[in-house]
């Protein structure tokens, strides 16, 4: 974590237009966004991608090209050029805003020819089933970066750097894994599918000494080229957890200090993401996708939901230094486990304004965001993302200025809860936060200030409350709705 009572932002979203302007857009935002609170940004893939400047930047081609070369139809990438993606960090540094880059080390797609090879193919479902016999197949697996020309690496990829693939263009319809030849899965990886090494395009073989070495001198390159200050490792329940642990510990010696680092590892059992904790020796936050599944469910059930239960089998309950806490981001926009608008406000509340976990606001809740997206029906919609910043600011301001000290909780009603926190010596103004999923309530909370009047920073009530000689008073929020009491 960048700071105490750090807030990060994930600076992008899925559907953002491929204009390539965020890097300068962020020049311009820094000042702002580290006035209102975030002391740190997310920033997406910077490197070329398969599909040029319409790739998000997980299909990832050229994990050296930060959009210096015209490789894939483009010199920039979908967010800009290498010189605007260095002079936006700097600038983030230049207002005391730390930056972490989204790293993808799993696959590689977009290869520049095919080549022939030997492997099995596997039911994608079952990593384990064979569905055919061991066959030559040919496969897009040849990465030689014409556009690059060798430039800070050498290094041209070839079949024997991966350990499968999922397209034979020799057989064009039959959907498989294929696994190379001699090559076996990761171990350590998350077992849906029987073994979940493979995720899409070619897999790297994390075996592999080339593959290793070439890693930890583009992670060497990537810190000095960049100056980042930490990392967001994407889809680590696919890569060996003990692979994350060496590298990262490789990179933590080259930069002579601890990157803060945090892995996309989605899934809701606690267990899972418990055990990749264990494996790499509690060096990794993780992003609290449980609890992201809780604020999904929560919003759709409305007053059914019972509050009380809004932690449980979370990683921030369970492993709350180690946390990341999110309400929405671009894996769930998607419209797969969208938390609704009115209930937002609530979960921002619940990840900004507790002592556990370090949260991340989504820039499309920040901003806002249309765009058009296909269901799981197959049509198309039109998708708006209501801005939220208004009532984000106000949470912030209270995140920074009151959340801090011991926290009392008060979760002793299905649809309304609370909690208090009383301040330290360097902050000693107390707090109290109420919230409900139905009808307006109250709750009698001690925020240890006798006698003091307290006003509700979102302003979703006017009328103020005064406690009492023993410091406590009945504090209320709207139906749907959260309340941030302070002193007046």
């Amino acid at each position: 974590m960048s700071d105490v009572n750090g807030v990060m932002m994930q600076y992008f979203h899925w559907y953002l237009p491929p204009q390539g302007n965020l890097w300068n857009q962020l020049s311009l935002d820094a000042e702002g966004l580290a006035a209102a609170g975030f002391t740190a940004l997310w920033l997406p893939p910077a490197y070329k991608g398969a599909n040029g400047i319409n790739d998000v930047g997980y299909a990832v081609y050229d994990l050296f090209d930060l959009g210096e070369f015209e490789q894939k139809g483009s010199t920039a990438t979908k967010y800009g050029t290498k010189d605007e993606y260095v002079g936006a960090i700097d600038r983030a540094h230049a207002v005391g805003m730390q930056i972490y880059g989204d790293v993808v080390l799993n696959h590689r797609l977009g290869a520049d020819a095919t080549e022939e090879f030997e492997a099995t193919p596997l039911d994608p479902n079952n990593r384990f089933q064979p569905i055919d016999n061991y066959q030559k197949i040919e496969g897009w697996t040849n990465f030689t970066f014409p556009g690059r020309k060798g430039k800070y690496s050498t290094m041209e990829w070839h079949w024997w750097h991966f350990d499968a693939i999922d397209y034979n263009v020799d057989n064009q319809q039959q959907k498989a894994v294929y696994l190379i030849k001699d090559k076996t899965f990761d171990r350590n990886v998350d077992a849906e599918k029987g073994n979940f090494d493979y995720l899409m395009g070619c897999d790297l073989d994390m075996d592999d000494r080339e593959v290793l070495g070439e890693l930890k001198y583009w992670g060497e390159w990537y810190l000095d080229t960049t100056k980042i200050d930490g990392l967001r490792l994407d889809a680590v329940k696919h890569i060996d957890a003990r692979f994350f642990y060496d590298w990262l510990k490789h990179l933590n010696s080259y930069a002579k200090k601890d990157l803060f680092t945090v892995g996309e590892y989605w899934s809701y059992e606690l267990d899972a993401l418990n055990y990749f904790i264990a494996e790499t020796e509690g060096k990794i936050h993780l992003f609290d996708a449980p609890l992201h599944h809780n604020f999904h469910t929560a919003s759709r059930q409305g007053q059914s939901y019972d509050l009380r239960q809004i932690f449980d089998r979370t990683l921030v309950q369970h492993q709350p230094t180690l946390a990341v806490t999110f309400v929405e981001n671009h894996d769930s926009q998607p419209l797969e486990s969208v938390v609704e608008n009115w209930f937002k406000p609530l979960a921002y509340a619940l990840i900004l304004l507790r002592e556990a976990g370090y949260p991340c606001v989504f820039y499309a809740d920040y901003y806002g965001a249309s765009y058009r997206d296909k269901g799981r029906d197959g049509n198309e919609y039109d998708i708006t993302i209501e801005s939220h910043r208004i009532i984000l600011d106000r949470l912030l301001q209270a995140r920074r200025d009151y959340a801090y000290g011991i926290q009392h909780d008060y979760f002793d009603h299905p649809n309304t809860i609370g909690w208090t926190r009383l301040g330290d010596s360097e902050h000693p103004e107390s707090m109290a936060v109420v919230m409900g999923n139905g009808d307006a309530g109250t709750k009698w909370m001690d925020v240890g200030k006798p006698d003091t009047t307290y006003i509700d920073l979102t302003q979703a009530v006017t009328t103020s409350v005064t406690t009492n000689a023993d410091g406590w008073g009945e504090f209320r929020c709207e139906g749907g709705s959260v309340s941030v009491w302070v002193p007046m």
